[in-house]
């Protein structure tokens, strides 16, 4: 059986981050391979492992690094396929590796996790792959009501087991309560593109400049998309509205500063693969760490921040997986800006 996902490892050390990974794609019954080069000590390696491992038919390749973590740029700039970064704690909560893997220059994004979480970069994969294979994408929305199921259970084992003189387990107990779907109202959407492949979700306006980026990268790869500015916060129901209503759309891409919701409120609404690009803010603040930094079963693909470009070449790449016209178009643009 021919592995459609390579995860690459820059030490044996880093083992148990990759078994979290391999535990979901064990689950999901996606095919693998598992690998341990050094992007440093054995640069050789790890052209050989991508460059044939992108012949033999990767569609998907993960890398797992701590400290300088290298490993995943590394791996970038020997194949067209998505790579996904997996930052690793070993010295300093393994800030130094997120920002490593992270803050790639355009136009070699990599779709970085948070700090240790080798079981979302395995979801962010599978929702790679489920873009071009329906088996696998309805595995993954089942995998997400399970996540689900768990966060509604806690509250019978957890909260109704708390015996205090003043709580009152009862009152709106939530085995109880019926949670009503929310239906889109499609006159509310006022889009230009409906049909789009991309979603541009835009959380402020301030941060358009950096969307309007993202956009003339899309259109030099000749991939469809539509942009809204709308803020989950403030606009509540015309958000949901939105991202209910892109019914054809295969990746989203949240572009916001002051905490991201953005990309947390897409997460949360559909299974399809979402991209992060932080901002910084009028103060100067950026919110990295707030779009990358995802509890298990929900991951956001971060690129750099303000990088809005990188964010396009990524979308681009992941819907290239089964679209030979797009890698072209891809390679094109990425020897254009070398030689630059």
């Amino acid at each position: 059986m021919t592995p459609k996902i390579m995860i690459i490892l820059g030490s044996g050390s880093d083992i148990a981050i990759a078994e979290k990974s391999m535990d979901i794609l064990d689950k999901l019954e996606i095919p693998y391979s598992l690998k341990i080069a050094s992007a440093h000590r054995t640069p050789n390696l790890v052209r050989e492992i991508v460059t044939q491992g992108t012949d033999a038919g990767i569609e998907v390749f993960i890398g797992i690094a701590g400290l300088a973590a290298h490993l995943p740029g590394t791996i970038a700039a020997f194949t067209p396929r998505p790579v996904i970064g997996v930052p690793v704690d070993v010295k300093a909560a393994g800030i130094d590796a997120l920002q490593s893997v992270v803050q790639m220059p355009y136009p070699s994004p990599i779709a970085t996790v948070g700090i240790d979480r080798g079981d979302n970069a395995a979801i962010l994969a599978a929702q790679f792959i489920g873009l071009h294979n329906e088996e696998v994408h309805n595995k993954v929305v089942e995998l997400r009501k399970e996540y689900a199921r768990k966060v509604i259970n806690s509250n019978e084992e957890i909260v109704q087991q708390i015996d205090r003189p003043f709580i009152n387990n009862d009152f709106l107990r939530v085995k109880n309560l019926e949670i009503s779907k929310v239906e889109p109202d499609e006159s509310d959407v006022n889009c230009k593109n409906q049909d789009a492949e991309v979603v541009i979700i835009v959380g402020r306006q301030t941060d358009v400049v950096t969307a309007k980026k993202v956009a003339a990268i899309l259109d030099r790869l000749k991939i469809t998309h539509d942009m809204k500015v709308v803020c989950p916060i403030r606009s509540n129901k015309k958000f949901i509205n939105y991202v209910k209503c892109m019914k054809n759309a295969k990746v989203f891409i949240g572009v916001s500063s002051n905490s991201s919701q953005v990309t947390g409120g897409i997460v949360g609404i559909t299974a399809r693969p979402v991209i992060g690009v932080p901002c910084t803010n009028e103060n100067g603040d950026d919110y990295m760490l707030t779009t990358v930094s995802m509890p298990p079963g929900v991951p956001v693909a971060t690129v750099g921040i303000n990088n809005g470009k990188n964010a396009a070449v990524l979308a681009g790449e992941i819907l290239a997986i089964n679209n030979p016209e797009i890698v072209q178009l891809l390679d094109k643009l990425k020897d254009k800006k070398i030689n630059l």
